[in-house]
């Protein structure tokens, strides 16, 4: 079974073509990418003809699926057909999501119409989050409000769900790590009497931290939109409520504006100044930059903050996990987001910290918490779900009734 998995920006496109086989084993075939995208219905043609071209497809008609990580649908979440419904709820609440949502949108339609006759899938980032205890998923506004979906859905699923697979595996329990892998086909995993609580930590341009017990999650940094939780590079992560209509009056600006400075302003480019990539922020706070060294502060007071929340939460942690771009790449934060964590049996190798990056590591001492740095690999859990979807039947079904997991 040919997979492709289609990874969309507001002007970006990124594909990487996957070979299933019947007993599940895949291989990448081949991706690639493009940039400053204006017309997705034109790359995607563009690509898909590449395919052909270089032959890891005899014709388009020989590519089977296309998978989808979608960001957010509201009520509408899980791993189900690309279809109207899908759609639907992608215009629903893309003033939610308008970096993201649009761009999915226009990338299925475009799928829809170059590939007919290839079955589309879609995993949003919601889906990792279906299981939240009530009290995670909730503000504290009216019940209407609630039920008109305002609420906490979290993000980056596909990241933290490879996470809680593979650091269940690592830690020695590869019956859950299959359970996990099942997740949106078999349902939540049967809970053990030994819980395996694993806190995720998915740091990049995007960053969200999850605890994870025995599979599912219990919580998440990110709330409602991808705005919250974390700084981002340049949205402002959480944020009083009354802050927008402070400034609004204040600026002398309407809720638009206000609301593009907080998701193109804010962040670590807001609190620096000078960039939102933090290999440049921490170079020019090595430099004696005050506003850099406020913003890297602040990045890692914030991580703190929710892997503390979650330690206590859950009574402690098996596995600490970095994953993402920083995550996986800057030791000099792995280390300050775990000073002095020692005296909670978190005790960090800092030689082994220094020289990790780029592949799978642990880098704790022995005895007490374990802390690893995973590169998570989000495409191959979009393909995988995809895969699980077709195989299982359930593509049909859901199709013809367009389902809906909420």
């Amino acid at each position: 079974m040919n997979i492709l998995v289609a990874n969309l920006g507001s002007t970006s496109f990124k594909y990487q073509l996957l070979r299933f086989e019947e007993d599940g084993a895949s291989r990448v075939l081949s991706k690639g990418g493009y940039e400053r995208v204006t017309d997705f219905e034109e790359v995607i043609e563009d690509a898909l003809g590449k395919l052909v071209a270089e032959g890891f497809l005899a014709s388009v008609e020989d590519l089977d699926v296309v998978g989808f990580k979608t960001v957010l649908g509201g009520r509408v979440s899980g791993c189900l057909p690309a279809d109207d419904r899908v759609l639907q709820a992608l215009d629903d609440t893309a003033s939610l999501a308008p970096a993201h949502n649009p761009a999915y949108a226009a990338g299925i339609r475009a799928f829809e119409k170059r590939a007919p006759g290839t079955k589309r899938v879609a995993l949003f980032e919601t889906a990792f989050f279906q299981w939240l205890p009530e009290p995670a998923r909730r503000y504290a506004v009216p019940e209407s409000w609630y039920q008109a979906g305002i609420r906490r859905y979290g993000f980056h699923g596909a990241s933290h769900k490879f996470i809680a697979e593979r650091s269940a595996y690592l830690l020695g329990a590869s019956d859950l790590s299959r359970g996990i892998e099942a997740l949106y086909i078999d349902g939540p995993p049967i809970q053990g009497d030994i819980p395996i609580r694993v806190i995720s930590c998915h740091l990049g341009g995007s960053s969200s931290v999850v605890g994870i017990r025995n599979g599912i999650a219990i919580g998440s940094s990110m709330g409602m939109t991808p705005q919250s939780g974390l700084p981002q590079n340049n949205r402002v992560g959480d944020l009083d409520s009354g802050a927008i209509p402070f400034a609004t009056q204040h600026f002398g600006i309407d809720p638009g504006e206000a609301q593009r400075v907080l998701s193109q302003e804010g962040g670590l480019l807001g609190l620096s100044g000078i960039s939102n990539d933090l290999r440049d922020i921490i170079e020019a706070a090595k430099g004696g930059n005050v506003r850099a060294k406020l913003a890297r502060d602040f990045l890692v007071w914030s991580i703190r903050q929710y892997v503390g929340q979650f330690f206590m939460e859950m009574g402690g942690a098996e596995a600490i996990v970095f994953t993402g771009g920083i995550g996986e790449n800057n030791p000099e934060l792995r280390s300050a987001v775990l000073a002095g964590w020692d005296r909670f049996g978190v005790r960090l190798n800092e030689e082994q910290n220094a020289k990790a990056g780029g592949a799978e590591q642990e880098i704790s001492l022995p005895g007490g918490t374990r802390v690893w740095v995973i590169p998570a690999n989000e495409e191959l859990v979009v393909a995988r779900e995809a895969y699980r979807l077709v195989q299982s039947g359930r593509y049909v079904t859901l199709y013809q009734n367009t389902a809906v997991n909420s």
